[in-house]
């Protein structure tokens, strides 16, 4: 007789609870995707047991899909793996191959730059997910890589002689910078059976860094020393109900098939990319459905697409320090937007005229302080990388103020610098320490009154600050790791819910409205981007660190009436689109293109933007 489902699971969690250490209880709640139902006959010719308990350097990577992904034949897992994983050295069993490196930041044979940082990390477990008790930004004290590490999951196969098979996603996060690389690890464990691990094979094939590429690979020595941790339960829990949380998806080829008459081509999405093997991943957040693409490697298709870290570069300028704005405007009411920086960030002596100069102002990028109102080049300069590159707080904000002279009246001329939200971030969170007290940091509730309450991933709750440690100030204009589905809800609470969260009004909704330029006329509070490289002149605009795109039917007649086009932007090839038919497309890349025309006028098929 087959049992209920609910009966099966409570029996499969007695048995598993019953065995050697750890002991668990079974848990309060159970993931989406459990319990696993497959036999364990898989087919099974990359890292079998053999040779993940061969002492044989591997001479290339895996395809990873093959290699790491959870099998459709998988059995539920009858061991638990509660405690915690050390790779005993990391430097050996390495394979490296350096693909592009603008910066010269590889020094060659030994550098640290070439292996994997210190890795020691307790796990525990629910069902068949394999959960890292930390899940954001790990500062490990290397001088190269911090640690970013995701849900992975545990399975049965029957080549495994009595060992259970766990595979997790992994990302190597450029030490003080945004760049994330994308990597596997897999092994074997028992609690059973001597050893009770086997080695680690890894492999990094992906990135969204566009200045510094490469393949990383091997296989390490590790110890699993089974313990039970802290809080585990509080951590399966959290597990399971991000897991519950997540929006509805489905392949973005499933767009043709759910609108059949709406005319559109897929292909478009992504026409005129001369690089597509650049992009780390898209999607499209339209009528409550989350159609994501996939997360291609120079290996194949990455195991763990769902849970792929991606670099927001300057998309957290609008995502954290305009949205932070918006959130301090209707904590305290819009007055905070005319605080003066001067009142703030006493650093403000060190270079130009910061008298008058507004949290409006800063936001606008239009501070009056700058070199150059040509494209990028007080971005590019020397100095403004001389500030980006600082690690020390000190440092940094001299460096952020330091470069710039005064040359307009504030609110009057869009110049872009990174240094401006690193600024007002700072500046709002003195404001909010003097509202709440000196342990108030502004990040962290931004974490707490908004990121978290949409669900977004656990590993997305941490942001790059300075002195390269979790206790440093955070950066505001970059430093956010996204998944696809944070994405999707940030579009979601921005373009569709009025920043509004579960009935409560969280944004500030006027500026909220002109960040999205849905004033009735959004030229009278956003400044002209003179150099964007449009025949249209003042075509792009920007306010609040948010861009806009003016689509008028002189230029685009294929529409039938003008609109805008808001969106938030990154560094290499980085665009979330908040188009007016409440949709939200996004691609993520590092090929330095900007390309998203086609995916507008498809999207323009399935709901158009004029009525």
């Amino acid at each position: 007789m087959k049992l209920p489902i609910h009966l099966a699971r409570l029996l499969s969690w007695a048995t598993l609870a019953s065995l050697s250490p750890p002991f668990l209880s079974a848990p309060s709640a159970t993931v989406p995707g459990d319990p696993l139902t497959g036999r364990g006959n898989v087919n099974r010719n990359v890292l079998t047991y053999g040779e993940l308990f061969s002492n044989t350097a591997p001479v290339s990577p895996v395809d990873d899909m093959t290699g790491f992904a959870l099998p459709a034949s998988a059995a539920a897992p009858s061991q638990i793996f509660e405690g915690t994983l050390t790779l005993s050295n990391p430097t050996s069993s390495r394979g490296f191959r350096l693909l592009r490196d603008d910066e010269k930041i590889d020094t060659g044979t030994d550098s640290p730059w070439r292996h994997l940082a210190n890795f020691s990390f307790q796990f525990v477990q629910n069902g068949s997910y394999l959960i890292p008790i930390q899940q954001g930004l790990v500062i490990t004290g290397s001088s190269a890589w911090n640690y970013i590490l995701g849900p992975g999951r545990v399975w049965q196969e029957d080549g495994d002689h009595g060992y259970m098979r766990a595979s997790l996603p992994f990302a190597l996060v450029l030490r003080n910078q945004n760049c994330v690389h994308n990597g596997e690890m897999t092994f074997l464990f028992s609690n059973k059976k001597s050893p009770h691990v086997s080695q680690v094979r890894y492999q990094i094939t992906q990135e969204t860094c566009e200045y510094f590429k490469f393949n990383m690979w091997g296989q390490l020595s590790a110890t699993y020393v089974p313990s039970n941790v802290a809080g585990a339960d509080e951590v399966r829990k959290a597990t399971a109900a991000e897991m519950a949380n997540r929006l509805p998806t489905k392949p973005f080829s499933a767009l043709a098939a759910d609108y059949p008459n709406s005319g559109i081509d897929l292909a478009n999405f992504m026409s005129g990319r001369k690089f597509p093997e650049d992009v780390t991943t898209y999607g499209l957040f339209i009528n409550g459905v989350h159609y994501v693409g996939n997360c291609q490697t120079r290996y194949g298709m990455y195991a763990f697409c769902d849970n792929m870290r991606f670099a927001s570069y300057s998309v957290a300028k609008s995502a954290f320090a305009g949205l932070a704005l918006m959130w301090l405007g209707q904590q305290y009411g819009s007055s905070v937007y005319g605080e003066l920086i001067r009142n703030h960030v006493p650093q403000y002596v060190d270079g130009g005229d910061w008298t008058n100069v507004t949290f409006a102002n800063t936001s606008d990028m239009a501070t009056g302080n700058y070199i150059s109102t040509k494209e990028e080049e007080d971005e590019d300069g020397p100095l403004e990388q001389t500030f980006i590159d600082a690690e020390p707080y000190p440092e940094k904000i001299k460096d952020a103020f330091a470069p710039f002279p005064h040359k307009a009246n504030p609110g009057t001329t869009f110049v872009y610098q990174s240094s401006a939200p690193f600024i007002l971030t700072q500046a709002m969170n003195s404001y909010l320490q003097q509202r709440q007290g000196r342990g108030a940091d502004i990040f962290n509730s931004i974490r707490d009154t908004v990121y978290k309450p949409i669900h977004l991933s656990q590993g997305g709750l941490t942001m790059l600050r300075t002195d390269n440690s979790s206790a440093g100030k955070p950066f505001g204009g970059w430093g956010l790791y996204f998944i696809q589905d944070d994405v999707a809800k940030l579009g979601r609470l921005l373009n569709n819910s009025g920043g509004m969260i579960d009935g409560k009004q969280v944004l500030e909704p006027t500026r909220l409205k002109e960040s999205l330029f849905r004033t009735p006329d959004p030229t009278s509070m956003s400044l002209p981007v003179p150099w964007s490289e449009t025949p249209v002149q003042n075509a792009y605009r920007y306010h609040n660190y948010f861009w806009a795109r003016h689509m008028t039917t002189a230029e685009f007649p294929q529409y039938h009436c003008d609109f805008w086009v808001p969106l938030m932007s990154g560094f290499g090839g980085n665009s979330v689109l908040l188009l007016p038919n409440g949709a939200t497309f996004y691609i993520f890349s590092d090929g330095d293109e900007w390309e998203w025309f086609g995916a507008v006028n498809e999207i323009n098929k399935i709901a158009p933007f004029c009525h």
